[in-house]
């Protein structure tokens, strides 16, 4: 239970780090969103399909292609960059973890999952905190279109989680996916060509090979050994580790409000992922 842990956390972090390498590529870096996905995804399809070809080679990777798990990367990958274009941090935070958290429960419910009592509270009391957390209290109304962007993602990431459950070869599945996520989001960026520099090609390519493409790879690798409610309630971490690295490397401030809600969330994962699990209902 502890290595689990361990992995799980490891992973969060992964995930925290994409948004602030997104957020400092987009502001501080003057790149483009359609080519910061691009060059993401790209990334990690080359580091990905190298380690798996070196290790297996064609006939590890070609049963793992699948064209709804490419769809659902690319969703998350194109919605989430474009989103934070017009949205503020914390509203589109919100709106990403807190559909991911709808999706896989949703998910899990549709799958025949009885989610326990536990389960439920510790849900809402994280997301909860989260609300709290990231409520953008007297701030200028977000962009609908924006909004609707980091749904799409929400919904995208959420279902590539659930579907990387059942992956047999973690490594070889998100190579795959990322290899057939390549083609859209290049054809995105030829189609909305925007602005390219090198420091954000270089976050554009950290994110891809080592936050996003290996994050994923060890994501998919301990998918198997969490329930689909646990896997989206223990996503709601990474708005608030996401927010400590924006205070450490984009100077933003640590506030009583983001200790307190911090408190909130975690204790409300705790409660999630140490839930006693249900039978699932029988036909």
């Amino acid at each position: 239970m502890g290595r689990l842990a361990a992995l799980v956390a490891l992973t969060m972090l992964a995930f925290a780090a994409n948004s602030v390498l997104n957020r400092m590529a987009l502001s501080d870096a003057g790149m483009g969103p359609a080519s910061f996905a691009a060059i993401r995804t790209g990334a990690g399809a080359v580091t990905l399909g190298l380690l798996v070809m070196v290790n297996g080679g064609w006939s590890r990777l070609r049963p793992r292609f699948s064209a709804a798990n490419a769809l659902a990367l690319t969703a998350y990958m194109l919605g989430f960059s474009f989103a934070y274009v017009t949205l503020d941090t914390g509203f589109g935070a919100l709106i990403l973890f807190g559909g991911v958290q709808i999706t896989m429960f949703a998910g899990s419910v549709l799958g025949g999952d009885r989610i326990a009592a536990q389960r439920w509270l510790g849900a809402g009391t994280a997301f909860a905190g989260l609300v709290w957390l990231l409520w953008p209290g007297g701030a200028a109304a977000p962009s609908l279109m924006g909004a609707a962007l980091m749904a799409v993602a929400a919904v995208g990431w959420g279902i590539y989680s659930l579907r990387g459950r059942g992956a047999g070869d973690p490594l070889a599945s998100t190579a795959a996916s990322f290899l057939l996520a390549a083609l859209p989001a290049g054809l995105v960026v030829l189609a909305l060509p925007d602005a390219v520099t090198a420091p954000g090609v270089v976050l554009a390519v950290v994110s891809g090979a080592v936050t996003s493409g290996l994050g994923y790879a060890l994501w998919y690798a301990v998918l198997p050994r969490l329930t689909a409610s646990a896997a989206g309630v223990v996503q709601l971490t990474v708005p608030v580790i996401a927010m400590a690295g924006g205070a450490l490397l984009l100077a933003e401030p640590v506030t009583l409000r983001l200790l307190a809600a911090s408190v909130l969330v975690l204790g409300g994962v705790g409660l999630a992922i140490t839930a006693p699990s249900v039978p699932a209902r029988r036909g």
